[in-house]
């Protein structure tokens, strides 16, 4: 792995935390990813199922963790399968964790592996009166083709059909909502990654440059400072593409007079940031963009203070919805006397703003978190107003990724330049070089 060692007490604790939430009797087994194909031989990159990650900061393929806190043999409470390696697979893929290192990392004294998973859950099944399961439960997941977890579950509940099944799929997002000291630092290196390569896009962005291009620029430096790269697919969308919320083509070009909205951000060991910046590619706004650019830094600047402990997500977007709806007034976009005699079910502001202000951030960019959860300490959310202007070709939305402590709001992007003052001048200091 390209980042550095985490250290194993991360996910000591985080199995601490997860055990304590079991029935008794119970087992909870969790299965790395699938490596998904692509064509003839090829294969997409590795990504590690977050909650086996979380529980055991193992990145690596056909991995698989056992808990069973109550088992009798206190050796098998915790157990790791990792992938047995040989020298074939060594000289075609490379080194895989030794039963040593996997210790290391994981803090996980037995393992065992991969191939020896049947035999292991056989002793111990019997002995349990719960199997604790895991599957990918997110509002925004759409999960077309059949996973690891789900090819297991059907194989499992043939084998043991009399056990009582459990979901791990709430306990997860009950405990990652709440991000630890050490998962902070980690979505902190993922966002000074982030704002590095922010600052080198500002000195190569200018009229003829390709959305591509900035993209690339993304890649280089996100690489060289141990990401493996993007946390999610890059949006570049300049001029009236920043008006598709989830542009990806990146295949125009950026021209004089143009807006370039850029929605990006860096994972680090797994840990993800989400950015979001629009700059002028000539490097000055113009009056308009200008003003548009303040409305929505204005509506971020305040729902970023409202995000505090006890508050809620439908308190807080409802809010934000007001202070944009003033801002679209403001703006010349709606009517105040409309405003006032809207359908409130069917607010007009929508036409203008129709996403989502914040999401939790983590593991996953769209991390998993209760939405009727009020808000406490140690979670973290994005926070992204903006206004698309279909109409004028004019889409801006700007994007930080914010702490909830009991001293306020901390903004782990607050270094990153956001003042339209700042953007301009950075860019016209590279352009006179």
């Amino acid at each position: 792995m390209k980042y550095l060692p985490i250290g194993q007490e991360l996910f000591v604790h985080n199995r601490s935390n997860f055990v304590k939430q079991l029935k008794p009797s119970s087992i909870a087994i969790f299965q790395a990813n699938d490596v998904m194909p692509t064509n003839a031989d090829g294969t997409m990159p590795f990504r590690q199922n977050s909650d086996l990650f979380y529980l055991s900061g193992i990145d690596q393929e056909e991995s698989i963790l056992l808990l069973f806190p109550d088992c009798r043999e206190e050796h098998l409470r915790e157990v790791l399968f990792v992938r047995e390696t040989n020298d074939h697979i060594l000289t075609w893929e490379g080194y895989k964790l030794t039963k040593e290192q996997a210790r290391e990392v994981s803090g996980i004294q037995t393992v065992f592996w991969t191939h020896q998973f049947e035999q292991v859950l056989h002793t111990l099944a019997f002995e349990a009166e719960h199997l604790y399961l895991n599957t990918n439960e997110h509002l925004r997941a759409v999960v077309e083709v059949e996973t690891r977890d789900a090819r297991f579950i059907k194989k499992v509940k043939e084998q043991f059909p009399l056990h009582k099944y459990e979901r791990s799929a709430p306990i997860m997002h009950q405990l990652r909502a709440i991000k630890s000291e050490r998962e902070v630092e980690l979505l902190q290196l993922a966002c000074d990654i982030t704002g590095k390569a922010f600052r080198r896009l500002l000195g190569f962005i200018k009229p003829g440059v390709m959305e591509y291009e900035i993209e690339a620029e993304l890649y280089h430096e996100f690489l060289r400072n141990r990401s493996k790269g993007p946390a999610y697919e890059p949006i570049i969308a300049s001029g009236a593409n920043a008006c598709i919320l989830h542009y990806t083509d990146n295949s125009r070009e950026c021209k004089d007079g143009d807006l370039v909205l850029m929605d990006f951000g860096a994972e680090y060991a797994n840990y993800a940031a989400d950015l979001t910046r629009t700059v002028p590619v000539n490097g000055k706004f113009t009056k308009r963009q200008r003003e548009v650019y303040d409305s929505v830094l204005t509506v971020m600047k305040a729902a970023k203070q409202m995000l505090v402990p006890g508050n809620t997500l439908g308190q807080y977007h409802r809010f934000v919805g007001t202070l944009m709806e003033n801002e679209l007034i403001k703006l010349g976009l709606l009517n105040e006397g409309d405003v006032r005699n809207q359908d409130p079910e069917k607010p007009l502001y929508k036409k203008y703003f129709m996403h989502g202000t914040s999401h939790h951030l983590g593991l996953d960019v769209h991390d998993v978190g209760n939405r009727f959860r009020p808000f406490e300490e140690g979670m973290v959310f994005t926070c992204e107003p903006g206004i698309y202007i279909r109409e004028e070709g004019i889409g801006i939305r700007l994007e930080n990724d914010i702490l909830i402590t009991h001293n306020g709001p901390k903004d782990l992007m607050q270094d990153i330049p956001l003042e339209a003052d700042d953007i301009e001048r950075l860019m016209q200091a590279h352009q006179l070089v």
